[in-house]
């Protein structure tokens, strides 16, 4: 999907899969989880299939990664 597809200027509803992610209502674009910016939804390239969150960059789904205790070695918190 990309942006000419209609939706408007809304946040889109996504269902965030393995590799993969499903429209579940259209939209220009998704809030980043960490850090809150609007994310184009054909520029989303980072989300989280067990939280079902985007994220902006790299840089936030890694620090997202490391809130909720997700890395490797990295014990989780109470």
């Amino acid at each position: 999907m990309n942006r000419f597809e209609g939706g408007g200027h809304r946040e889109a509803k996504i269902e965030y899969l393995d590799g993969d992610m499903r429209i579940v209502q259209t939209g220009a674009y998704v809030v980043c989880a960490m850090t809150g910016v609007q994310i184009p939804v054909d520029e989303l390239r980072y989300w989280s299939v067990a939280r079902q969150e985007p994220y902006a960059d790299a840089a936030a789904s890694m620090e997202a990664e490391k809130r909720a205790g997700a890395l490797p070695n990295q014990k989780r918190s109470s």
